[in-house]
């Protein structure tokens, strides 16, 4: 059980505070309810441009590391397609630092064209790196679209296209901050060793005086349901053919969300898993094979990718993923299987919340996603998972017509 207060600020900044005496650190963690689902679909890629921007330099301080270096802190951030978080790990002592630096990069940015230029530039040559020159490091830009037609899950965070990022200019840089990094569309996170009535007095005096924003209600549309399968075939210059399979899944909210979760653990979490004995220890298929799920906040993906062994065709490979999927709709999983994936479930949980900033992480993403305390009922959904479900959640999951493949071939000529 993870205990914490919460408190709203007049320009409705939402803040949660976790008290824990044994430590002598306090986690930081600044919720943005913006991500890459909230771009326009021809200027995409600003969510995570602006994960950038924020260290530039804000209003009344021009670097963000500097001061926070001298207080013995460190930080970080990411985007994802919706979210943007920014986290801080400091000695207690220093927590003032912390609310110094959010604040003031909430208020305002440093907007200036040569710190959006250094910024695009740095977005554009990681976008060619991990994306464009990296092996397999396109396989979002095509799995994404292949899979969405409607909804804006169909670009990656990085964005659609490089062009996107360089034509960005200083005015839509502005609008798309003042839209949403406001007060009113963030979570501010603080779990450590805190006195909560100061530390609501330390968030008051930093925060309280920025303006709100206008509320965002985010009219997204909701992807159709796939009617027949997609199929996509591309060549790189790869080590390895390998096969990237998605089906469209629930949302994180959704009651079937953690029954999903285990259906992907069955498959490929651990030596044990079906995947691994299967297909890569008893047959040979795959030189790697995984089995993952997309906690997105609207419906997700659930994807299967595996590299597959020299002279292997893709036929032979989707065909002997499909049997392991066909076995889990025809037949219930052994109960041993169903118990070994809820004791790493619990362990796991258990482990992550040791960590002072995963505590102030997940309890920010809880509430993003609705209620705080949902966090504290995480395992009891996990528990409640029965076999049954196990094979009902396959049924409505693994059907061809749901199904999206990349077939990613490595070039002849290699």
């Amino acid at each position: 059980m993870i205990n914490f207060q919460t408190h709203t600020l007049s320009n409705g900044l939402r803040l949660i505070l976790h008290q824990d005496l044994s430590t002598p650190l306090v986690a930081v963690n600044t919720l943005y309810r913006v991500g890459a689902k909230d771009e326009e679909v021809k200027r995409t890629g600003f969510a995570h441009l602006f994960e950038h921007l924020m260290f530039g330099g804000s209003k009344h301080i021009a670097q963000f590391d500097a001061p926070l270096q001298m207080a013995s802190g460190e930080n970080n951030a990411f985007t994802n397609n919706d979210i943007t978080n920014y986290y801080i790990t400091l000695p207690k002592e220093n927590l003032e630092i912390a609310l110094w630096l959010e604040s003031d990069r909430m208020l305002e940015l440093d907007f200036s064209q040569k710190s959006l230029e250094v910024q695009k530039n740095v977005v554009i040559e990681e976008f060619k790196q991990r994306y464009l020159n990296q092996p397999y490091g396109d396989v979002w830009l095509k799995l994404r679209p292949l899979a969405y037609k409607i909804h804006p899950y169909r670009w990656p965070t990085i964005g659609k296209e490089i062009q996107h990022i360089s034509d960005a200019e200083l005015k839509d840089v502005e609008a798309f901050f003042y839209t949403y990094y406001r007060p009113n569309n963030a979570i501010l996170s603080i779990a450590g060793n805190i006195d909560i009535a100061k530390t609501i007095d330390l968030v008051e005096k930093w925060y309280s005086d920025i303006p709100s924003g206008v509320p965002q209600s985010k009219s997204i549309p909701p992807e159709p349901k796939q009617t027949e399968k997609r199929v996509l075939h591309h060549s790189a210059d790869v080590p390895l053919n390998a096969i990237y399979k998605v089906f469209h899944m629930c949302s994180r909210t959704h009651k079937d969300y953690h029954a999903t979760d285990f259906v992907s653990d069955v498959l490929s979490l651990g030596k044990s898993s079906r995947f691994q004995a299967s297909l890569i220890r008893e047959q040979g298929l795959f030189s790697s094979i995984d089995a993952y799920i997309l906690g997105s906040d609207d419906p997700g993906l659930f994807v299967v990718s595996g590299k597959l062994q020299p002279g292997v065709s893709f036929e032979k490979a989707e065909e002997a993923i499909d049997k392991e999927l066909d076995q889990l709709k025809t037949k219930h999983i052994h109960p041993n299987e169903l118990k070994r994936v809820k004791n790493k479930a619990q362990s796991s949980f258990a482990f992550s919340s040791l960590e002072l900033l995963n505590r102030a992480m997940n309890l920010a993403l809880f509430e993003h996603l609705g209620d705080a305390q949902n966090l504290n009922l995480e395992l009891e959904k996990y528990a409640a998972v029965q076999i049954e479900d196990i094979s009902r959640v396959a049924q409505e999951l693994f059907r061809d017509e749901n199904s999206s493949v990349l077939y990613y071939a490595k070039n002849k000529k290699q």
